[in-house]
């Protein structure tokens, strides 16, 4: 892999030497501008994969240049090197795009936990783009759970063991998409063609799960009248979804674990192998590496259906999803229903993002679509089944009690779409609605602002 390229931008020679030595120290490969000129330059002749960029540059203003590099890349991270003095320039570069910031002086540690931090992030973003341009919409994770880094991260996994024949275990709670993501590996595999077959575990009783998964002979029990395909059988050259699998029970798990390896089955009434050629998925919204500890799960299954697993994270774990998600479903039940519901008003876009969600995906479409059912033009509090399990905004604890038990991260984000959706909403009041006049104010492209007003849930 070809070493990452790091683009300082600062006129200070001694500043530029020192990142410069500490780049190539850690193997990368460094570049150095000492005007916004040059930089712009270089941003097109080396393709550098981050750039930093000091506050006080002389020439073209940092700010001016931080926006123009963001127009042409708008992917590029650029760290921002700022004096402690001038913290409020960073937060405002922070705000209008950039990835991070250091200050002087810094030190050696910080500098390059940020630069590295900075090419993964630039790595991933490609690989996903790269991935996007190749997957039909039909089966877009991106266009069905969101936009957000979790997300991003699913797709990447899926994108990794779709190829192989691995035997995955996805993890995730109820409604968080497992079944969603187990279609896409099916689909993304060289198995596309064959067929997809899901059994749910716990939905069917021990009695009846062998002839389920194996199939069964005429005569075999009574009424038994005609031989029958298992699942297996169903889905052979294709893929085996054996959804909630933590439900099966230690006795139907030592037949399946010789069924997967001895890649033969026996039907039920029958001595008569059955040789299969199936790719096995798994699911449950338990994690069956603590089960096999508790012995409720048999270790010798678990080491040979763990190739790879892929976590699913909550939605409360993933907020930033919310806002589309809930207008995705607002579009669908529109075209369902012949209405045209607009969006949510302020309120109720808040308490969706404050509620906790414990049914996820599953539980926040059936709650969208029987709110669009019950309004006419805007969702109000009153519309949603969730107003009366949480406070209104009015009635919230005060915001240092609200970040208790809550990560770091949880937090900011939660923090970046309220002051993202107040920016908007004062430009747009400031242009008396003109989207394409607040695009401009804002400095970003009319399309950004188009779907940031519809995500965001902002009155027009």
């Amino acid at each position: 892999m070809n070493p990452s390229k790091i683009l300082v931008v600062d006129n200070d020679v001694n500043i530029s030497k020192t990142l410069t030595q500490m780049i190539e120290r850690e193997g990368f490969k460094s570049y150095v501008a000492g005007d916004g000129t040059s930089a712009l330059k270089m941003l097109h002749t080396e393709c550098p994969d981050v750039l930093l960029l000091d506050l006080d540059l002389s020439g073209i203003k940092a700010m001016n240049l931080l926006a123009q590099i963001k127009s042409i890349d708008s992917d590029l991270p650029v760290i921002i090197i700022s004096a402690f003095a001038n913290l409020k320039g960073a937060v405002k570069a922070m705000r209008a795009g950039a990835y991070d910031y250091i200050g002087k002086p810094f030190e050696y540690h910080d500098v390059v936990r940020v630069i590295r931090r900075a090419t993964e992030d630039r790595r991933l973003k490609q690989k996903l783009k790269q991935l996007s341009s190749q997957v039909e919409d039909k089966f877009s994770l991106t266009k069905k759970m969101g936009t957000s880094e979790a997300v991003c991260k699913l797709i990447l996994n899926v994108s990794r063991v779709a190829k192989s024949d691995f035997t995955v275990v996805i993890i995730g709670e109820s409604g968080s998409g497992k079944e969603l993501i187990s279609r896409a590996i099916h689909h993304y595999s060289h198995r596309k063609d064959g067929p997809f077959v899901a059994i749910d575990c716990g939905a069917i009783p021990e009695t009846l799960l062998e002839s389920e998964l194996f199939g069964y002979e005429k005569g075999a029990f009574t009424g038994a009248t005609k031989h029958k395909q298992g699942k297996f059988e169903m889905a052979k050259n294709g893929t085996l979804l054996l959804d909630e699998i933590s439900n099966m029970t230690l006795g139907s798990q030592a037949k399946l674990l010789r069924a997967i390896q001895e890649k033969t089955i026996y039907r039920v009434g029958s001595t008569d192998p059955f040789e299969i050629d199936v790719r096995i998925l798994v699911s449950s919204n338990q994690d069956i590496g603590e089960q096999k500890v508790s012995n409720t799960f048999r270790k010798d299954l678990y080491y040979r259906l763990n190739e790879f697993t892929i976590r699913i994270p909550p939605l409360r774990k993933r907020k930033e999803d919310i806002p589309y998600l809930a207008n995705l479903f607002i579009e669908k039940t529109n075209l369902e229903l012949g209405k045209s519901v607009r969006g949510f008003s302020e309120q109720a876009s808040e308490i969706l993002l404050k509620y906790h969600w414990p049914g996820n995906v599953r539980q926040l479409k059936t709650s969208i679509r029987r709110a669009v059912l019950l309004s006419d033009e805007i969702i109000e509090i009153q519309h949603l089944d969730i107003a009366d399990k949480v406070q209104t905004v009015s009635q919230f604890t005060t915001q240092e009690q609200s970040w208790i038990g809550r990560s770091l991260k949880e937090i900011v984000q939660e923090q970046t779409l309220s002051l993202e959706k107040e920016v908007i909403q004062f430009i747009l009041d400031y242009t008396k609605g003109n989207k394409s006049k607040a695009a401009k104010l804002l400095k970003i492209d009319y399309k950004t602002m188009y779907n940031k007003i519809k995500l965001l849930g902002i009155k027009r």
